[in-house]
């Protein structure tokens, strides 16, 4: 199953449009995120983790499962305490129920019901349990002279002990009051203080829900102690758990626990909080709806007690959410994923993804140390320290590389982890990029997307392929793959030098990937369009006699112009042809007319019977006329013919979107009129392209890469490539 574990940033100010009232001082240590979402991922699930902010709905969107699209569901584990205001709790859930997304933990109604401690102090007496005496107060003009001492004080919508102290006289409640509505700007709930004892009790479920093992909280003999939020965070009281209480008391507790729970309305997971005075009665102080999942926490060492390790107990909180939403027989179909249990058992999946979630930094570093080195193709000495630099990173892992040396382009690079004449799986990348040094745009990260010249079709592919056998090396499983690796240097230029090597070397695998990005519904190219290149000299010959005829055109700039309007009719999108001009260069002196123009284009068309009509529509509108004043010099750089859907490619494609609904991952199949590297594989090999990361804005200065992608498909192509040595059988 996806599982998003959503949370805050502590004052992640850039997540709002405006910082208004209260800013959230509760939040969870990022180790604790992790150590969720690593249990989660050990349970088998496909983990992402995302910022509680003003992108989590893109995020969503990107990652959890389309139900009505027959997807298997989806659920997000809720951490998010808020950023903002007095019903910070509530936000994230009421989002989640608007976009119809399943997620553990209480509603938004829970949330806020048991955020502010006056309306469950009213809920808990209504239902006849038993609460200390309180009052609420806006100011401190409000306070009674006869209020009895000692009393509590606390901001009225808080948690997490903020602002809470045991006060003994009138003056000081008064400065107390002042300095809370001061400070949280919200009335303040003043309560009985109950000296005594202090217990926590857990709670887990929803129909028959389990009760954990009572906590007490050592006061080391002082009734009047409390724990403070200093004491939390630096210095927390002991705990004795299983608490040495008698029978009866302890079956109190439960009793009123789970009559808390009930009468407040929480979900899943809860921890009831209670003093017991001298004489041995009970007070609810509180209910926390989001109880804390710190390893140190008082529901978490509970828990442990109760038999369960962090793991199993994280994932225990999804399985009873799952089961409130879609009952205990879908909870068993979902948690048995097509095409058997074996899915969810599989060690291979999980360690890979949790080798991968855990580098993610690794693999940040890694695109942008490529994007730091600019590899224009015609930047030769840049592309190939970009080359070097790769084949040093696939050298650690075991790597061997050959060098085909090119004159034109940078060199082309061939790396394999065997001897071996034959690959089980050949991958191909692109080190090149089409945008020349002014224009260069620098590694950037901004709200969960990646920038930077050439991140979408070559060096977030690769970034994605050191990510996977990076990853196979670490489970053992590399050493069982013959992969080959080829590295091209000229994909912007039509791989002109490297088609003969991507012919030669795809005859001897039995399956080819191309490593380009994907677009933002994870499409898979099974077949590409060909390309028709280009380019034209026109130059002005010299006439001392001068135009013979009016309409006889002189101007080499005219002449372009007018040939570009022609070349555009072309253009029909619906057919798959796509008319692309290049560039256009012109040379001329000062105070003359333009004497010489250069224009480049490149046509992108599906089958051969629209390349023949294109060469000989191309061929009449540069044709040679009588006159003198132009002369045309047209040459056609190599082609590159389509590569069209076949059985084979089918076929392998189908494998991949088995093992891509196996490991949770979207993809979606794509007859792209983009040009690939698919053109240059042999006849009869099964081969798809788009294994890269998810993308946006090819070919634009908003070219990106999304960031969780980097995972996602790392882990998908992982998986690829180990199967490839056993045919895809799962």
């Amino acid at each position: 199953m996806k599982v998003a574990v959503i949370y805050n940033k502590q004052k992640d100010v850039e997540g709002v449009l405006n910082v208004f009232g209260m800013q959230n001082q509760e939040t969870y240590n990022p180790k604790t995120v992790e150590r969720v979402a690593s249990s989660l991922e050990k349970g088998g699930h496909n983990v992402r983790i995302i910022d509680g902010n003003i992108n989590v709905i893109e995020r969503l969107q990107d990652f959890m499962p389309r139900v009505v699209q027959g997807e298997q569901p989806g659920m997000v584990f809720n951490m998010a305490y808020g950023l903002q205001g007095v019903s910070r709790y509530t936000h994230i859930p009421s989002l989640l129920e608007m976009l119809g997304v399943p997620y553990v933990g209480s509603s938004p109604a829970g949330h806020g019901i048991a955020l502010d401690k006056v309306t469950t102090k009213v809920m808990i007496q209504a239902a006849g349990l038993p609460t200390a005496p309180y009052w609420v107060f806006y100011n401190a003009d409000q306070i009674p002279e006869d209020l009895p001492f000692p009393v509590i004080t606390k901001p009225k919508m808080e948690a997490v002990s903020l602002g809470i102290q045991v006060i003994h006289d009138l003056p000081s409640l008064k400065n107390a009051i002042t300095d809370l509505v001061e400070q949280f700007k919200q009335p303040v709930l003043v309560e009985q203080f109950i000296p005594g004892r202090e217990f926590a009790v857990g709670l887990l479920g929803n129909r028959d829900p389990e009760i954990l093992p009572i906590l007490e909280i050592d006061l080391e003999g002082d009734s009047n102690a409390i724990q403070s939020l200093e004491d939390k965070l630096h210095k927390p009281k002991n705990k004795i758990c299983p608490a040495n209480i008698d029978d009866n008391l302890a079956q109190e507790l439960r009793r009123l626990t789970k009559e808390t729970f009930k009468v407040l309305g929480i979900y899943d997971f809860c921890r009831v909080d209670y003093r017991m005075d001298s004489e041995g009665r009970l007070y609810i102080l509180e209910l926390n709806s989001m109880a804390s999942l710190g390893v140190t926490g008082s529901y978490v060492y509970a828990a442990k007690v109760a038999g369960y390790t962090y793991e199993t107990m994280v994932n225990r909180m999804l399985d009873v959410a799952v089961e409130r939403y879609f009952g205990s027989q879908q909870m068993d179909q979902i948690a048995v994923e097509e095409p058997g249990s074996k899915a969810k058992k599989d060690p291979l999946r999980i360690r890979l993804r949790s080798y991968l979630r855990g580098n993610i930094g690794t693999m940040e570093e890694y695109l942008s140390n490529m994007v730091d080195i600019n590899s224009f193709v015609e930047n030769i000495e840049g592309v190939n320290s970009l080359g070097r630099w790769i084949s040093n990173k696939l050298g650690q892992i075991g790597f061997n590389r050959h060098v085909y040396s090119r004159a034109e382009f940078g060199n082309i690079l061939y790396l394999t982890n065997h001897m071996d004449e034959t690959n089980d799986i050949l991958l191909i990348g692109n080190m090149d990029n089409s945008v020349d040094f002014e224009d260069y745009n620098s590694f950037l990260e901004e709200k969960g997307r990646i920038y930077g010249t050439g991140v979408a079709r070559g060096k977030g592919g690769i970034t994605v392929l050191l990510g996977a056998l990076k990853a196979l090396r670490y489970t053992r499983t590399l050493r069982k793959v013959k992969c080959g690796v080829l590295l091209i240097p000229d994909g912007s230029s039509g791989e002109r030098s490297s088609k003969p090597v991507i012919e030669e070397l795809s005859k001897k695998s039995n399956y080819v990937i191309g490593l380009s990005g994907a677009g933002l519904s994870g499409e898979i190219m099974t077949s590409c369009s060909g390309s028709l290149r280009y380019e034209i000299e026109i130059n002005r010959r010299q006439s001392k006699q001068g135009l013979k005829s009016s309409s006889e055109i002189s101007d080499p700039i005219l002449y372009a112009s007018q040939k570009i309007n022609s070349l555009r009719k072309l253009n029909y999108e619906s057919d798959g042809i796509f008319i692309t001009i290049t560039g256009l260069q012109t040379k001329g002196m000062e105070d003359q007319p333009t004497y010489h123009a250069a224009l480049s284009f490149v046509i992108r068309y599906r089958n051969s019977d629209q390349r023949a009509r294109l060469e000989d529509q191309v061929n009449q509108i540069f044709a040679s006329k009588s006159q003198d004043s132009i002369k045309v010099h047209v040459t056609k750089k190599s082609p590159s013919k389509p590569f069209l859907e076949n059985e084979k490619t089918i076929k392998f494609y189908e494998k991949v979107e088995k093992i891509a609904n196996l490991v949770e991952i979207r993809v979606k199949k794509a007859e792209n009129s983009v040009i690939s590297c698919l053109s240059n594989v042999a006849e009869d090999v099964p081969a798809l392209d788009g294994l890269g990361p998810v993308t946006g804005g090819y070919g634009s200065n908003n070219e990106h890469v999304v960031r969780d992608s980097l995972i996602d498909r790392s882990v998908l192509l992982a998986y690829l490539i180990y199967l490839s040595s056993k045919n895809f059988e799962i």
